[in-house]
């Protein structure tokens, strides 16, 4: 009945709604939408990541002065480190786009990205621009311009040294050139035939700081007051900012409500200098709408209007605005100012629905569609205040069926079933559905750019109230019920007939070593038989593809497969992946993607569910590890205990209890991983206890800690002091030099040459360690273009017969991406050791008393 549901209802979103009801409002949040109808002005704020905006000017701009206003990242955040869990990539940008848009649920802005890819920490906005691509980022910046028409721009940082990142400081270079850009038909002409014009912005400011350690304010600069409390939300904007800025979980930004005055300092750099107010000269009454179409008394018509409805509205009987705002949408419709009519109309009609009391949903049992499976869905609608709501129909098969009589406050609940077409697209985040370059994602929809996702899954309704039609594009979303957390909503995912996954990222194989993936299949529905499975598995380098066709008989729902692939023999590295795959049925028809559904689930965020494509890297390595067992104390989350495990080592993962000098004999090693001293308080309770492993033969490998936001490093980690500090080597491909080249680290159970350091990505070190005590030794060095060489990446220092190493040096990013030089050093600095150490390296004869290292 229902073979074309999809094509005609729904469009499919990566992950749109969030878990949680739908959105209601309070008398008190209704008023200040209908206050928030009189203002027509708007505000863009520009700068890099994600968590670089200033939530509080955010929040006083949408809430106080009830501006349209925006959040423009140019970036996901793909790059950063994340605390919550191992995600890195475009994981991590999937994971900071959510939280970005739990903040902007808030503080009431709208979010937008451009293409630029999170490469990581960078020093100079050259290395940003020239990565990203300059003109394609200026060319989505001016895009976004021209759509959100911001009357002023602001951006968190200047286009300076002083921006403290490469990414920063771009950000604003950006945003200086787009503001004259977007005036300039000259300048991306395409654009313009894609349903945008020029638009002239007013002013640029730059929202001056004073955090850091750099104080950019001063008393000449345009400041505002933005710490007021608003009553209607019973909140000061500190109060909301706090809570925008804790949703960025995964950098470890949450952070105490502030209250009382609170200045934000702009310092002008393009247009006119406000002097009494951020608009100054920009009219953001109705009467920015009159033209030859429409008087200026009409335009004041509307605005006493809508003065009307806010003072006439009642807190206990917001319905009894319904008839004035279906008046005043009438009204709008006459405007030819197509940007104000079609954002108030959109403001005026979500305030009706409010005011009314409706409540409709469309909510379905399962969270992933199949293609070429069916779907039920459920369609509620509920006239909780008896307004004037009549002739409600809904959109099926591309069709208008009605729902029935809405009695006042009785659930009106009809279900469907829907068919999803073979063929139907995947769900997948727009910006990943196409290979990325180097330093951006590439987009071949000019309207999706910009957008923070995908148009969400949706289903139409249509309905008169008091006699005008009306339109409602509703989600539609996975509803279920927790037994602690309640009812919750997720987003419906488009899923393959069957998910297709190598079980392992990485396999390290060695010379004579037969080479072979193990392929899982994982049906998403029930295979009955008659069908098989044909894989054609590329090598990247184009020269041993493997075809294998394999049955499928009778495979359940759920329940995995594996199948193993043998791989010809090869001297190089590899890189295999299933590109072409089908799970063919008795008509030949193709099923099958070569992708599994890759879920990211976090309480704070919706679930984010997207195709990741089935890739293995297959290392061919001449390695040697001297151990056998690692004990592993987790930290922020990292994927080097699989990386252990796949060179061959048993991995424990420990925790506070297993910190005991018994218990502790059975490790060869012991290591620590990222940030596991700024995570766990209880690292300092087991020093004593780490120390006597090391003393009595241990190594203990501690990965890099931070000395940022997150606070200092509390807890001990060394026998001997150091310094923690933020310096990095941001260049993957700088020079390594071998300051101690006779060094076991560097020959012993592997020889490690130049050779060891080529393909590494993104970056070579993080937070090195400085002031390093004599019984240190370091091992290399390394720096960026026009910097000093850095030596904190690397030391090692004995202690009894044992060994402590610190590194900065990124296994975390390196090991996961199977760079072969990295498993070989990270074997040796958690080597058993061959023979006694030389006393040049500081053995201590006896345990001496711990020196608190340092940390900035």
């Amino acid at each position: 009945m229902l073979k074309r549901l999809v094509v005609f209802l729904i469009f499919f979103s990566s992950a749109n709604a969030h878990a949680q009801t739908p959105k209601t409002y309070t008398s008190s949040e209704i008023l200040l939408q209908l206050k928030k109808l009189n203002t027509l002005g708007s505000v863009l704020y520009i700068a890099a990541h994600p968590d670089d905006e200033n939530t509080r000017l955010l929040a006083y701009l949408a809430n106080e002065k009830l501006y349209r206003t925006g959040y423009l990242s140019l970036t996901r955040g793909d790059g950063g480190q994340n605390l919550i869990g191992d995600e890195q990539g475009t994981d991590l940008g999937l994971i900071r786009t959510q939280e970005l848009l739990a903040a902007r649920r808030i503080d009431g802005a709208e979010q937008f990205f451009s293409r630029a890819f999170d490469f990581g920490f960078c020093k100079t906005s050259d290395e940003a621009l020239k990565t990203w691509g300059h003109d394609k980022i200026l060319s989505d910046v001016v895009w976004v311009i021209r759509k959100f028409k911001p009357d002023v721009i602001i951006t968190r940082f200047p286009p300076d040294a002083r921006a403290g990142h490469g990414h920063h400081a771009a950000s604003a270079i950006l945003a200086h050139e787009a503001f004259d850009a977007a005036a300039n038909p000259a300048m991306f002409p395409e654009q313009l035939k894609q349903g945008v014009s020029v638009w002239q912005v007013k002013r640029l400011l730059w929202n001056t700081f004073n955090f850091g350690g750099a104080n950019t304010q001063s008393e000449d600069q345009y400041k505002l007051d933005v710490g007021m409390y608003n009553p209607l939300l019973g909140k000061s904007y500190g109060e909301m900012a706090a809570l925008g800025r804790s949703q960025h979980k995964s950098q470890g930004f949450g952070v105490p409500a502030q209250r009382g005055t609170a200045f934000e300092y702009f310092s002008t750099t393009k247009g006119d200098k406000p002097v009494h107010d951020l608009m100054e000269g920009v009219n953001t009454s109705w009467a920015r709408t009159a033209d030859d179409h429409i008087p200026e008394i009409q335009a004041q018509m509307i605005q006493q209007e809508t003065d009307a409805i806010i003072n006439t509205f009642s807190a206990v009987k917001p319905e009894n605005s319904v008839e004035a705002l279906v008046n005043l949408y009438k009204h709008v419709d006459g405007i030819s100012n197509e940007y104000w009519k079609q954002e108030k109309q959109k403001e005026i009609k979500e305030m009706i629905e409010a005011c009314s009391g409706l409540f409709i949903d469309a909510t379905t049992n399962n969270q992933f569609a199949v293609q070429g499976d069916s779907i039920k869905f459920n369609i509620l609608v509920n006239n909780r205040t008896g307004a004037d709501v009549k002739n409600v129909e809904v959109n099926i098969d591309g069709k208008w069926l009605a729902i029935g009589e809405l009695k006042p406050n009785e659930n009106n609940i009809n279900s469907y079933t829907g068919y999803i077409n073979p063929a139907y697209p995947l769900t997948q985040p727009y910006w990943l559905e196409t290979p990325m370059d180097k330093g951006s994602f590439n987009v071949n929809n000019q309207q999706m750019i910009g957008m923070a996702e995908n148009k969400p899954l949706s289903v139409t309704f249509k309905m008169t109230i008091n006699n005008e039609p009306f339109t409602f594009e509703k989600s539609l979303r996975y509803r279920y019920t927790d037994p602690v957390k309640g009812e919750l909503y997720q987003p419906v995912s488009v899923i393959p007939v069957a998910d297709l996954k190598f079980q392992k990222d990485i396999y390290l194989f060695k010379n004579k070593d037969s080479m072979y993936v193990d392929l899982e299949v994982t049906p998403n529905m029930d295979l009955k038989e008659g069908n098989s499975l044909t894989t054609l598995i590329e090598d990247r380098s184009g020269k041993n593809d493997v075809t294998k066709k394999m049955p499928v008989n009778d495979l359940v729902k759920d329940k995995p497969v594996t199948y193993k692939i043998d791989l010809p023999k090869n001297s190089n590295t590899l890189t295999y992946a299933t590109i072409h795959d089908s799970l063919v049925n008795e008509a030949n028809k193709l099923m099958g993607s070569g992708t599994y559904k890759r879920v990211i689930s976090y309480d704070h965020i919706p679930t984010i569910v997207y195709q990741k494509e089935a890739t293995t890297k297959s290392v061919l390595l001449d390695f040697k590890i001297a151990g056998k067992t690692v004990g592993y104390i987790a930290g922020a989350g990292d994927k080097v205990p699989q990386a252990l495990e796949e060179m061959g080592y048993k991995v424990v993962m420990l925790n506070e209890a297993d910190i005991r000098a018994n218990n502790l004999k059975q490790f060869d090693a012991i290591v620590t991983g990222v940030r596991a001293y700024n995570t766990n308080e209880w690292m300092n309770h087991v020093y004593d206890a780490l120390m006597d492993y090391v003393y009595n033969g241990g190594v203990l490998l501690s990965q890099y800690n931070t000395s940022n936001q997150l606070g200092p490093v509390k807890a001990k980690i060394s026998p001997y002091p150091f310094t923690i500090t933020r310096n990095r080597v941001t260049d993957e491909e700088a020079s390594v030099n071998f300051l101690l080249p006779k060094h076991p680290a560097l020959n012993y159970p592997n020889k490690i040459t130049q050779k060891d350091f080529e393909g590494w990505i993104q970056e070579r070190s993080i937070y090195n360690a400085e002031k390093v005590d004599s019984n240190y030794q370091q091992v290399l060095s390394m720096r960026d273009a026009g910097e000093n060489e850095q030596q904190g990446s690397l030391i090692i220092g004995n202690y009894g017969k044992g060994r402590f190493v610190y590194t900065g040096l990124v296994f975390f990013r390196e090991l996961p991406a199977g760079v072969p030089g990295a498993y070989r050093l990270f074997a040796n600095l958690i080597a058993t050791p061959a023979k006694p150490a030389p006393k040049a390296l500081g053995t201590a004869a006896k345990k001496t008393t711990f020196k608190p290292q340092k940390v900035d």
